[in-house]
């Protein structure tokens, strides 16, 4: 099992960033807008995420944690034998956060892909999330 890990900071309160993260169907205009084109819901707890570069994903809410700012979610079906990610918001002092947004997925094989496309999502998320009122 591959895993990404995503550590970035947020020159917002966590509590505002954690507001985005966590408003599951609106990822695409809350966290990412650059990154994906579209969510729309497919039934309680999952959304169907449209990618910029065309491609699509079906995604469940696991767990989402209010008091411990941390959202999991799993892809069922697609390229990924096993697909699972995590987003927890740690504050840092007075207007400043960390995201942490890790990723475990099966095959090794398609880490590099994933990679690639976690590089652009966490700049348009930095981006984003930066501006959250």
């Amino acid at each position: 099992m591959a895993t990404i890990r995503n550590d970035i900071t947020i020159d917002r309160p966590a509590d505002a960033v954690w507001d985005a993260l966590s408003d599951f169907h609106a990822v695409h205009r809350r966290v990412a807008p650059s990154f994906l084109t579209d969510c729309k819901p497919d039934g309680e707890g999952v959304r169907v995420v449209h990618f910029s570069n065309g491609t699509t994903a079906r995604e469940t809410l696991v767990s989402s944690d209010d008091d411990r700012r941390r959202l999991v979610y799993a892809i069922i079906g697609g390229h990924a034998a096993h697909y699972n990610a995590s987003v927890e918001v740690i504050a840092e002092g007075a207007g400043r956060c960390r995201v942490i947004w890790t990723i475990d997925l099966v095959p090794n094989e398609f880490a590099d892909y994933v990679l690639g496309l976690t590089k652009l999502a966490v700049g348009d998320m930095q981006r984003t999330l930066g501006r959250v009122t």
